[in-house]
């Protein structure tokens, strides 16, 4: 599978990933108000409208990018129609030729990390018939519960031809409180860094692994760090641009090609229609904003690596 990604990155020339991560403070009025006179006050017209606002921004940058991004928790708080939303999400974006990175990060043990694994990438059997569930091509994956949470996602990995993002370092401010942390010499992120290129090894797809790394843009000085420990993982980049990452600060999480990481933007893009830069906030131009947006943070981060 991360070959796939790295032919899409290679035709579009962005290593880029959308965030799909609405909120009903991003959706346009005009499509609020069309969900709920069908809907009324429910469930049903939010999971509507982040169906409609999700589907404008496609079709706006699907030509541009190579991948999305759904964070599934969006969809979840409202329940079994929100999570009809996220699977209508992910089958729209395969059918614009996007590959879908499902931000679930899931992590168990045993039967349970199958389980997960299954839903989000695999399919079950049934009689003689492969039942899919939401059916993305990645997905996130917390290693905390160690190797036992992880292989049951490499194998449905393997079967499947799907990858995994495995949290090592992430963006948010309060990280260190866990992943700096000083163990055997060295602090945690390493070592979770030195597990996922060791995982990798069971799930090669020509020169990189099918088994990536969640590295935040907060954290330049430890992703070139990791960037070494990990020369076979993809590493999936969030906190850019609301988060203040930039696209200097991301030099050192590629490779000398130029691969080897695609970077995440969700708010930035998905609500820059309400930042004036792209046009009159009145206005509601969402899906011409975010195709704005992405061909602004395209530029930033191929000035940055030359």
């Amino acid at each position: 599978m991360i070959k796939k990604l790295i032919d899409g990155i290679k035709k579009t020339e962005a290593p880029i990933v959308v965030g799909l991560d609405p909120k009903t403070d991003f959706i346009p009025k005009r499509i609020l108000d069309k969900a709920f006179s069908e809907f009324g006050p429910s469930q049903e017209a939010v999971a509507e409208s982040f169906f409609l606002f999700n589907k404008e921004i496609v079709d706006n940058i699907y030509d541009l990018v190579p991948a999305v991004k759904p964070q599934v928790a969006m969809y979840e708080q409202f329940g079994l129609p929100g999570l009809e939303a996220y699977k209508k999400t992910i089958d729209y974006c395969h059918e614009k030729g996007l590959l879908v990175i499902a931000d679930v990060k899931r992590g168990d043990i045993g039967s349970t990390s199958e389980s997960y694994a299954i839903a989000h990438l695999g399919a079950s059997k049934v009689g003689d018939t492969l039942i899919k569930g939401f059916d993305a091509d990645f997905a996130t994956v917390n290693p905390y519960l160690g190797s036992d949470g992880v292989k049951p996602f490499i194998n449905v990995c393997n079967e499947f031809d799907k990858g995994i993002f495995v949290l090592v370092k992430t963006s948010n401010p309060s990280s260190g409180e866990l992943q700096d942390k000083v163990a055997d010499g060295k602090p945690l992120y390493e070592t979770v860094g030195s597990l996922v290129e060791t995982w990798g090894a069971e799930s090669m797809d020509g020169s990189y692994s099918n088994v990536g790394a969640v590295v935040g843009a907060t954290y330049p000085e430890m992703g070139k760090v990791l960037r070494d420990i990990m020369p076979h993982a993809f590493i999936l980049v969030p906190g850019y641009g609301a988060q203040g990452g930039k696209g200097k600060d991301l030099v050192h999480f590629f490779d000398k090609d130029g691969l080897g990481a695609i970077v995440n933007s969700s708010r930035g893009i998905i609500a820059a229609w309400k930042n004036e830069k792209y046009g009159d906030p009145s206005q509601e131009l969402l899906g011409e904003a975010a195709r704005k947006a992405v061909l602004d943070m395209k530029e930033d981060i191929a000035s940055a690596l030359k």
